[in-house]
């Protein structure tokens, strides 16, 4: 202990050290284990919570910074380690154990205290260190801003001279989730219901968003002003209040209809909230993503020209993965119904798409979405009862056209003889 004690100043440099190591791993850990709730929670929060909050807006250049302090800082510990235990090594009067059981502590100690045990403790009170940290680590980001862009420059040449066909791998893609679902069986405790929502889960990757969402005709819009004695006696299917601009039929605004308390209430345009606007190609999955990242309950679908030509509620979406047999999810899900040995009927909002996937075929590509697009695409105009097409493997007998509801279709399948005449 004696002998130690002459390298104290050292001791302290190196926990020093190991002290500013924990603070940056702490606050990594902290700041990208954040929930969108906790962020937007710090946004609104004090000057530190909000300095935080906005941090992480950038989060290359946030993770850069720490990561250059940790490495700087951890090259500063051992190379202090190192120098202390080869003077433990050198002294006459030391045990020949104490410079390597030295060596084995100091490499024990940041790695526990430096690393596992502040990363471990920052899991689990993200939120009130993210707060904590907020100020002094954007202090430590802004002083290493001067050398980033050599950092930069340092890793893009790395990449084009060492790995020039270096391609980042996704962390998981839909086919992993699918083969897990394939390889699943009772012994792996997975049951039916998660069975069911893992392959809804996959199929939203898949699914474009005008296969799940309620055509134009399907929902009422109102225009400003509205008040209460025009949605009386006619409450909106979706549970949303649709409000559209003043000068036009697009979708502005939504207003969740069990929100509206005070029924003597006019120019109820004001309690509505913006919808997100998407094109009709986006994927379901990417809708929702956006509709959670946003806090947006309704997204209006909009075509090549802007015009909307559909809408899809947070409720649609959730249902579309829960959901067994209600509402929409029905009538997408159970759309495929046997009447002969080679005869189905199927709905108008059918999917084309899940059809094609129902029978294992290959479809020409089409605009429409749903199976009474696809009819009304081939006919080029509105059908009636009797008509019929063909649609690539597909026979289309329209069987039931009301002028409200959906649509009715037998089908048949072609043989391939067929389709190559």
């Amino acid at each position: 202990m004696a002998v130690l004690a002459d390298f104290f100043p050292w001791l302290i440099a190196m926990a020093v050290l190991l002290a500013c190591s924990a603070f940056f791993s702490a606050s990594e850990a902290a700041l990208f284990y954040l929930r969108h709730d906790d962020r937007k929670a710090l946004r609104d929060g004090n000057r530190s919570q909000q300095i935080a909050a906005a941090l992480l807006d950038h989060p290359d250049r946030l993770l850069s910074a720490v990561l250059f302090w940790n490495l700087v800082l951890n090259m500063a510990y051992f190379a202090i380690a190192s120098m202390v235990g080869l003077r433990l090594d050198r002294a006459a009067n030391v045990n020949a154990s104490l410079a390597p059981t030295f060596a084995v502590a100091a490499l024990v100690a940041i790695i526990f205290f430096g690393e596992m045990a502040p990363k471990s403790v920052a899991v689990l009170w993200a939120k009130g260190l993210a707060g904590m940290v907020g100020a002094p680590l954007a202090l430590a980001v802004r002083a290493v801003d001067p050398v980033m862009p050599a950092l930069r420059l340092a890793n893009l040449l790395s990449l084009r001279l060492v790995w020039p066909g270096f391609r980042a791998e996704p962390y998981l893609e839909a086919a992993d989730l699918e083969r897990a679902i394939d390889l699943s069986t009772e012994d792996r405790q997975i049951a039916d219901q998660e069975r069911f929502v893992l392959n809804n889960i996959v199929q939203l990757s898949e699914t474009r968003i005008d296969e799940l969402m309620r055509p134009r005709t399907q929902f009422r819009t109102f225009r400003p002003p509205i008040s209460w004695d025009d949605l009386r006696g006619d409450e909106p299917p979706s549970g949303y209040v649709l409000v559209t601009e003043r000068d036009s039929e697009d979708v502005d605004s939504a207003i969740l209809l069990s929100r509206l308390f005070d029924a003597s209430q006019d120019h109820f345009e004001h309690y509505g909230e913006p919808v997100l606007v998407t094109p009709w190609c986006a994927t379901a999955a990417q809708v929702l993503q956006r509709m959670k990242e946003l806090e947006r309950r309704v997204a209006a679908v909009v075509n090549e020209y802007g015009e909307t030509v559909g809408i899809v509620t947070y409720e649609d979406l959730i249902d579309s993965i829960f959901g067994r047999e209600s509402g929409q999810g029905k009538l997408r899900r159970q759309f495929v119904e046997a009447v002969a040995d080679d005869t189905w009927r199927v709905y108008g909002l059918a999917s084309i798409r899940r059809l094609a996937r129902r029978f294992h075929v290959k479809i020409p590509s089409s605009k429409s979405a749903t199976v009474a697009g696809v009819v009304q695409e081939q006919l080029q105009r509105l059908p009636v009862v009797g008509d019929r097409c063909i649609f690539g493997p597909f026979y289309f007998h329209v069987v039931e056209a009301p002028r409200r509801g959906p649509m009715t279709i037998e089908l048949k399948l072609r043989s391939a003889a067929e389709e190559g005449s």
